[in-house]
């Protein structure tokens, strides 16, 4: 009998979520995919930052180290034992391989001792949720755009869990661009945030950098060659010796990223009619990308940015990505579940 009839008849499940897809060691208690009860992470930032990245053997040594004690810290939060569980959650893709199977290993460990069903979630679904989270009367149909390290793209979203890709990135995702553009200014890891910071300080319009696939009808991204061109100004000034700003480059990165990232989107959504706009991914907690949606989609439309706190990899997005993957007949994951670093949404 499917384990699962019994919270889609009733609507309510508790469940304990694990997420390991990458250098963060996260685990959380949600109830019904909305109510966060407990929510508990490691950041390796500080592990990472001298190697100026994550090593994923590290990465997924201290997932092995910290997992236990971090997800005993999440139930002593929430107040919960493993009887009140409905359901184990954990990320089985995309992300490191290594990082993936640490999770996914303990949690399949915890689901037969204890013998508590076991889901699978997708991460980026779980980015897509943590809007959930942040907005408990968001309902789909809705647009998405998902931002991070390893993705960009852009999804409609019809229903819970029924998804239809409108557009992605064919190179780098923007998040990579970010870190690897922060890589040649000297900025240490991650590089996003340090961008970011720098961008403040600088001059959006002082180099000219074109705007990736402009004389294209697609929706789809490319960062590579915008990453480049910065790389290529910044070492040829410092080879020529010559003064450069790096908070000006940095602001006209940024600003040059931001509008590729957005006009596809814009393009879309007017198309579709759909007035719903929702954002995830660790590059939505970026603000000026926050600033620039909210002045280019103005009032026509309903801009939907989770929680900071839910916009970097965490499990409390998993556990509702989760819920709504049991409500819409997922099955239970066997204990022959294994990780797929390449896994699409």
């Amino acid at each position: 009998m499917d384990r699962f009839e019994k919270i889609r008849e009733n609507g309510h499940a508790t469940i304990l979520a694990i997420e390991t897809s990458c250098d963060e060691t996260a685990a959380a208690v949600v109830r019904d995919g909305r109510q966060v009860l407990g929510n508990v992470l490691f950041s390796q930032i500080e592990i990472h930052k001298k190697f100026g990245g994550v090593v994923p053997e590290i990465a997924s040594r201290n997932h092995v180290e910290k997992l236990p004690y971090i997800v005993s810290e999440a139930m002593e939060r929430a107040g919960v034992t493993f009887s009140d569980f409905d359901a184990i959650a954990v990320t089985y893709g995309p992300g490191l391989v290594g990082a993936l199977l640490t999770g996914v290993s303990y949690a399949k460990a915890l689901s037969f001792a204890n013998d508590i069903p076991l889901v699978a979630v997708n991460h980026m679904e779980g980015h897509l949720s943590a809007n959930f989270i942040t907005y408990p009367d968001l309902e789909p149909p809705f647009i998405c755009l998902l931002v991070s390290g390893g993705h960009t793209m852009i999804i409609e979203v019809s229903d819970y869990c029924s998804y239809r890709l409108i557009g992605t990135t064919r190179d780098d995702a923007i998040g990579e661009a970010f870190d690897k553009v922060a890589r040649v200014l000297h900025e240490p890891y991650p590089g996003g945030p340090n961008v970011e910071r720098l961008a403040l300080q600088g001059d959006p319009e002082k180099y000219r950098f074109s705007i990736p696939l402009k004389n294209e009808v697609t929706y789809d991204y490319s960062f590579s060659g915008l990453k480049t061109a910065v790389i290529n100004l910044v070492r040829n000034s410092e080879s020529r010796r010559e003064e450069i700003s790096r908070e000006d480059v940095a602001a006209s990165f940024q600003k040059v990223a931001i509008d590729h990232l957005l006009d596809p989107l814009l393009r879309y959504a007017k198309t579709s009619g759909n007035r719903k706009i929702v954002i995830g991914g660790g590059v939505s907690a970026n603000r000026y990308l926050r600033d620039t949606v909210e002045k280019m989609f103005g009032s026509d439309y309903e801009i939907y940015f989770p929680a900071l706190s839910y916009c970097t990899d965490n499990a409390a997005m998993i556990g509702s990505a989760a819920f709504y993957t049991i409500m819409k007949g997922g099955k239970e994951a066997g204990l022959d579940l294994n990780a797929k670093p390449g896994l699409e949404i």
